[in-house]
């Protein structure tokens, strides 16, 4: 699955929504704590405030049980829906229509209208549109004595909402077409560097390509001599000549796949596009750090009873790498990796023996550039990018992420969790 397909689903940062509901929390509690002990104002002063408690509710809900770093289509349209009700209730008990902060209705749709899919967009528009004609017939008084003294005609009254619905067409029709830009050239951009990228690998894997055939070179000769002369000396004992012969072609094959990857560095070898089973993911990651590395790798798959094979994803294998090479930079001598699967669920496990995430940043695991004051090693302290981009990239892969610290083994421990039904959808 392309990246940029997968992208589309998630567009709405949760960290800058969360601070977004609390500006609106915060405004509401001045105003209505304000017109009330400060004004003198008379309204239903308790149910306003139990109103905005909602609002605080959902809003620790986003930041302590939904765990992704971002939010999908349909979750943001649920919480902006929420926001647009909570909104709602307050205006309805203080004025309805006739509330000059009725305006602020049109926030949650404007704002989800560069960020979000016009399918969202245009369910919170005309829901939106529902809440400010329930709000033109049916609400409460001003608060006192404000109401003694507001009488205006009815074609006043009623250009309120019609400029309200307007505006929310207006003000969404632009922030869609400018958002719409906006995406298309930042997706332009990163094709173009995802076509550059790939042509510097290509050149990269070309000259070393040439500097293997050349290294290669002697001892694949090497090789070829003395199978020849053992063909000569064993020519009376057939099952050998046989072993022989396998190995002196062999030795062709891989002075023909040399040359052909010298003189063509784009040219795949067949198994880049074979499907394979999670088991085989972690094993070819495991043996590329372990060419690098001294450390410990403990791969337990004794609980992987899904041998099913899916298509092999270059964002799912860097999301891996990622986690398990901040494993290998953190870890004392050890990396555990637990690989566990039925039917229904694929789970992985990665521990390390080191001395686990930082207790000041351990809530905030999957944010970008976060550094630790409590880190004393500080060579050895990241900006939290690897996990950041691990994070982001198997999440839109359908897996859902959890960080914390080991119980059983004093390191950092990551565990990843896919539906089999979404697994097969890559």
């Amino acid at each position: 699955m392309k990246f940029f397909e997968t992208s589309k689903f998630y567009s709405l940062k949760k960290s800058t929504y969360i601070n977004l509901r609390w500006i609106g929390i915060i405004g509401q509690l001045l105003s209505v704590n304000l017109v009330y002990f400060y004004f003198n104002f008379d309204f239903n002063f308790l149910i306003c405030n139990l109103v905005i408690f909602v609002g605080v509710l959902s809003n620790f809900f986003l930041i302590f049980s939904y765990k992704k770093t971002q939010l999908s289509d349909r979750s943001a349209l649920i919480f902006l829906i929420i926001d647009i009700i909570q909104l709602g209730v307050l205006i309805y008990l203080t004025g309805g229509i006739k509330n000059p902060f009725s305006i602020f209705l049109l926030i949650p749709s404007v704002f989800a209208s560069s960020n979000l899919g016009l399918r969202t967009n245009l369910l919170l528009v005309l829901f939106t549109l529902f809440v400010i004609i329930l709000l033109t017939f049916f609400s409460k008084d001003l608060p006192n004595p404000l109401n003694d003294h507001f009488h205006v005609s009815p074609y006043y009254y009623y250009s309120i909402p019609v400029a309200l619905i307007i505006a929310l067409i207006f003000l969404n029709y632009f922030a869609i077409i400018f958002g719409a830009e906006s995406r298309l050239r930042k997706e332009a951009l990163n094709k173009m560097e995802e076509v550059m990228a790939k042509e510097h690998e290509m050149l990269s894997l070309g000259g070393q390509a040439a500097a293997a055939a050349h290294s290669l070179g002697t001892p694949l000769s090497t090789i070829k001599i003395i199978s020849q002369e053992l063909t000569n000396q064993l020519k009376d004992q057939k099952d050998v000549i046989q072993d022989i012969k396998l190995l002196s072609s062999q030795v062709e094959r891989c002075n023909e796949i040399l040359k052909r990857l010298t003189l063509n560095p784009s040219e795949e070898d067949s198994f880049i596009d074979v499907d394979i089973n999670m088991r085989t993911y972690l094993k070819e990651i495991i043996s590329l750090f372990k060419e690098t590395s001294s450390k410990d790798f403990i791969l337990n798959t004794d609980q992987d009873s899904n041998p099913k094979k899916f298509t092999k994803s270059i964002e799912i294998i860097y999301g891996l790498r990622n986690f398990i090479g901040n494993a290998n930079k953190f870890c004392k001598s050890k990396i555990y990796i637990t690989l566990k699967s039925n039917n229904e669920n694929t789970e992985i496990t990665i521990e390390d023996d080191g001395d686990g995430y930082p207790s000041d940043i351990i809530s905030k695991i999957g944010e970008p550039y976060l550094k630790s004051i409590k880190n004393a090693n500080k060579e050895k302290s990241g900006l939290g990018l690897g996990l950041f981009i691990g994070k982001t990239l198997l999440e839109k892969n359908f897996a859902s992420v959890n960080c914390w610290n080991s119980k059983t083994r004093g390191g950092a421990e990551v565990f990843i969790k896919w539906k089999n039904k979404d697994l097969f959808k890559i």
